[in-house]
């Protein structure tokens, strides 16, 4: 080797390490960097010159020095799908568990002010006026806890129409966020294909796109497939959301209120269904599913029917004994209750009796004293298919499912931070690691620097000290 083929391979050593100590410093600056996935140099050895004559053929032939392959991204594909998939089974449960918290939260039970109390008040009114048939003040007692119950079911029922509401503007925001994640990742992945095509690393740019495919994920549980010029291809239920610089926009659609027009999840260009089955707005658009025949449905609409029921079945059942029977005045089949058909059955309850005078207590022609009416109507509070059974059964239903959904919230969370734990050991910045790793660059550097000092003190000799002896 001659001596300037000496210098170039120290050279290329401190080259190789002065880069090596460059990527250890980015990596520490990115240490707590959300999504920063670590580098480093991949190197290899330049082979020796190749050798002509018979006389070098046996000689030794070093190698030329180190050469800087690139900056590699260390991470692992397989536990980043991992990280995704933990990630959309968390955001379905975690938004089931809040829809169903926020039901729950609005039955107010078990208080004084929640629906069952107010039922309770309303069959003792009856006792009450059974006891003191006739009387004014029993009478009047009776109404306004009448009128308290159905202040309360309509309450309950609008609270309902609310969360719909809210929860519905929410998935018109996730599937905003999912198409703007999804334009940002087919212009990183343009980017990505042209600096791969020009040399350049592209590591942080695909260190942005992976954040917004995992966010992507969390919301529809999409996948992501590479492709060879290091794009990658986006799936959403199968069909592609982005391939390369190309991207397919979602689209929703159904009414903002509770009880039109359902709402669905399709593409922008066609219109064809999107069915998901994990990721947050799978959990939002279930919460929003119509209600069904057999209380399947949506947890909101079902939530809503449970009150339409109520208010058909109270109506019904008192209004039913109530017809029997015959007023002080004696009046009879007289409603207690009215139901506005315009009108959801729980909106629409009301209050049909205006004084003591419309109240049918007595049975027909047992004299105004009786109150043999308001003893029956008082004992529909009892059995499996009153009303009080009816809204009891729901609101256990209800917390018995809330109390999954936040079992099953914790066990996805968990399993998400188990992944993203696995994530982070391999492709984490370990401070440790880079200290090590700064420190055997530091040694290269200085080994390299000292080879060109040594040549350069020979070549001083050489030039500078050759033939002075004897002058």
């Amino acid at each position: 080797m001659s001596t300037f083929g000496a210098l170039n391979t120290a050279w290329s050593g401190l080259a190789a390490a002065r880069r090596g100590v460059d990527v250890v410093g980015q990596n520490m600056a990115n240490l707590n960097t959300p999504g920063y996935t670590r580098q480093r140099v991949t190197q290899a050895a330049l082979p020796p010159a190749s050798s002509f004559g018979l006389l070098q053929s046996g000689a030794p032939t070093p190698g030329l020095g180190v050469s800087v392959l690139g900056v590699a991204r260390i991470g692992d594909e397989w536990v980043d799908a991992r990280v995704r998939t933990a990630s959309a089974s968390s955001g379905y449960w975690d938004v089931r568990a809040d829809v169903l918290s926020q039901i729950e939260k609005s039955f107010n039970e078990p208080s004084e002010h929640g629906l069952a109390a107010r039922l309770q008040a309303f069959w003792s009114s009856w006792e009450d006026l059974g006891n003191r048939a006739g009387e004014a003040a029993p009478a009047a007692a009776l109404l306004e806890t009448a009128r308290t119950l159905t202040t309360s079911i309509a309450e309950g029922y609008r609270s309902a129409a609310t969360l719909w509401q809210q929860t519905r503007t929410k998935a018109d925001a996730l599937v905003a966020e999912v198409n703007t994640a999804a334009a940002q990742v087919s212009d990183l992945n343009a980017q990505i294909r042209k600096n791969l095509a020009a040399g350049t690393s592209p590591n942080e740019l695909i260190d942005q796109r992976a954040q917004l495919i995992e966010r992507i994920a969390a919301i529809t549980g999409a996948e992501s497939r590479p492709a060879a010029d290091g794009t990658v291809e986006v799936l959403v239920a199968g069909n592609p959301l982005v391939s390369a610089d190309r991207t397919y926009p979602l689209a929703l659609t159904g009414d903002y209120v509770l009880g039109g027009a359902a709402v669905t999840l399709g593409w922008e260009r066609g219109g064809a269904p999107v069915g998901l089955e994990a990721g947050e707005l799978a959990g939002t658009l279930a919460a929003l599913a119509p209600a069904t025949a057999g209380g399947t449905g949506g947890l909101i609409a079902e939530t809503a029917e449970t009150y339409n029921r109520l208010a058909t079945a109270l109506a019904a059942q008192v209004n039913a004994v109530h017809q029997t029977g015959e007023s002080v005045t004696g009046a009879s089949g007289l409603d207690f209750f009215s139901l506005d058909a315009a009108a959801p059955p729980a909106l629409g309850l009301g209050v049909a009796a205006t004084g003591v005078a419309d109240i049918a207590v007595a049975a027909p022609g047992a004299g105004s004293l009786d109150g043999s009416i308001a003893d029956a109507i008082a004992q529909l509070r009892n059995g499996p298919g009153s009303v009080d059974a009816t809204w009891s059964t729901f609101v256990t239903g209800t917390a018995v499912a809330s109390r999954s959904a936040k079992q099953q919230s914790t066990l996805s969370a968990l399993a998400l931070d188990a992944a993203r734990d696995q994530q982070a050991s391999v492709g984490g910045v370990d401070p440790d690691e880079e200290t090590l790793n700064l420190m055997m660059y530091q040694t290269a550097y200085q080994g390299a620097a000292r080879v060109i000092s040594t040549i350069d003190e020979m070549l001083d000799t050489l030039i500078n000290r050759t033939g002075l002896v004897g002058r």
